[in-house]
């Protein structure tokens, strides 16, 4: 898949969207990617999944994992592409959260030590996930030859999330963030979006 695309797939299922948002971080900006927007549609996220294993039909890849819980979905889809064009079972699995992190538990430990181990991710801004799952699976044996995640909005580096032979993803997004102090919008008085971000703590906190 191309930018194009993925955008496209993004749009139709209304995971792209325009306004005006809060993320965790205080920041606001214009555009925000709503990732739990795309994993009720089944076959748009297997649209996806299949350009992930595309990306990664020739590392011989054994076994994926991702975060939960996004990335229980993101794994079992794109370990299944994968099985599909290889013709062997790839595993799909997930490291559960723990304490800030995250660890392979449920015997996905065994699983995956020792195999060569794809990481991925729905939407990365700062890295921070992805680089537990990174670390997570490195730390019970796994080989992780790569990370990808479907939407870098942050410019988000290799070596941000631990340094990977192989860091990918289906879209980048070059997404303007800004204070809240300097936000344009808030002093054109539009409206801050409550549905999806954290527009309605941003104004609960704003009305104490």
């Amino acid at each position: 898949m191309n930018e194009a695309e993925v955008l496209e797939v993004l749009q139709k299922v209304g995971a792209f969207r325009a306004g005006h948002f809060v993320f965790v971080s205080g920041l606001h900006a214009d555009t925000y990617v709503n990732k739990n927007a795309m994993y009720p549609y089944t076959r748009e996220m297997s649209k996806l999944c299949r350009g992930i294993a595309e990306m990664f039909a020739d590392q011989n890849v054994e076994a994926v994992v991702g975060p939960a819980t996004g990335g229980i979905i993101l794994s079992q889809w794109v370990a299944y592409h994968l099985s599909e064009m290889s013709g062997r079972e790839v595993y799909g699995v997930y490291a559960d959260k723990d304490e800030g992190g995250f660890v392979m538990k449920r015997g996905y430990d065994e699983v995956i030590k020792g195999k060569r181990t794809l990481v991925v991710e729905d939407l990365t801004t700062t890295g921070g996930s992805i680089k537990k799952v990174v670390e997570a699976a490195r730390a019970i044996g796994a080989d992780v030859i790569g990370a990808v995640a479907i939407c870098n909005r942050g410019g988000v580096t290799r070596e941000a999330i631990g340094n990977p032979p192989i860091f990918k993803s289906l879209l980048n997004v070059d997404l303007e963030q800004w204070p809240a102090k300097s936000c344009d919008l808030c002093r054109r008085g539009i409206p801050v979006n409550t549905d999806v971000g954290h527009g309605r703590e941003f104004l609960a906190k704003k009305r104490k």
